[in-house]
């Protein structure tokens, strides 16, 4: 049987708040296979985007346990989380999070000059170009659209091409338009890159994309719906 790309185990977290403890995940067991678009829903506080920053190692689990592609998450230290990451996840937020002194180029090859690649340039301005972006090159942050700082997010997450992608609401601050074209993009890149696609929304339309969506409510599962025979 197929080993999955995330294997999550009675996986909690448990945040310190003003009044005390607050427990934000409460016992997550969940597989994801290799090449699955798993869509992760439920209402806002229902610990979808904290579920994400665990698969991510983003967030470290107080409990339980997490591990992508056969290695245990919660066992390494920040610095071997960072390296993982580069090496193998791709991430993109609803926020952009680009680095508003470079270029859309820079902003997309500097990933890949971090981690050795010599051609990171030139793949950057394939993966901007495969965005439709191959005209804002040279362009900054500020000078362009809600959308294209999105596109410019996904590329910077697809350039390495990675064994996960995991976003955040990707469309969560666009408009209609914007968030159907940013849709249609992410799943083109999963399927040019072969990558396996984790999600957070709360776009029925974005949801009913994807292989299987996992329902989430007060830090558990509260169900799931298969959608298709992918995730079989």
């Amino acid at each position: 049987m197929a080993e999955p790309v995330l294997a999550l185990q009675d996986a909690a977290l448990t945040l310190d708040g003003n009044a005390g403890p607050v427990n934000i995940l409460r016992g997550i067991s969940l597989d994801v296979m290799r090449g699955e678009t798993l869509g992760l829903t439920g209402p806002s506080g229902s610990g979808k985007s904290s579920l994400l920053m665990l698969m991510g190692g983003l967030e470290r689990a107080t409990g339980g346990t997490v591990a992508c592609m056969g290695q245990d998450l919660t066992a390494m230290d920040e610095d071997r989380l960072a390296v993982f990451r580069r090496d193998n996840m791709g991430v993109v937020f609803q926020s952009f999070h680009l680095i508003p002194t470079m270029t859309a180029l820079e902003n997309v090859a500097t990933p890949l000059e971090l981690a050795g690649r010599k051609d990171a340039f030139a793949r950057a301005a394939e993966e901007l170009e495969a965005v439709g972006l191959g005209h804002r090159l040279d362009h900054y942050p500020s000078q362009m659209s809600g959308g294209e700082q999105q596109r410019v997010a996904l590329a910077r997450a697809a350039a390495p091409r990675p064994a996960l992608l995991l976003a955040d609401e990707p469309t969560g601050n666009l408009d209609g338009a914007n968030g159907q074209a940013i849709m249609d993009m992410l799943f083109g890149l999963r399927d040019r890159h072969g990558a396996t696609l984790v999600l957070v929304t709360h776009a029925p339309e974005l949801a009913a994309r994807c292989d299987r969506v996992v329902r989430l409510k007060d830090g558990i599962v509260e169900g799931e719906d298969r959608l298709s025979e992918a995730a079989e």
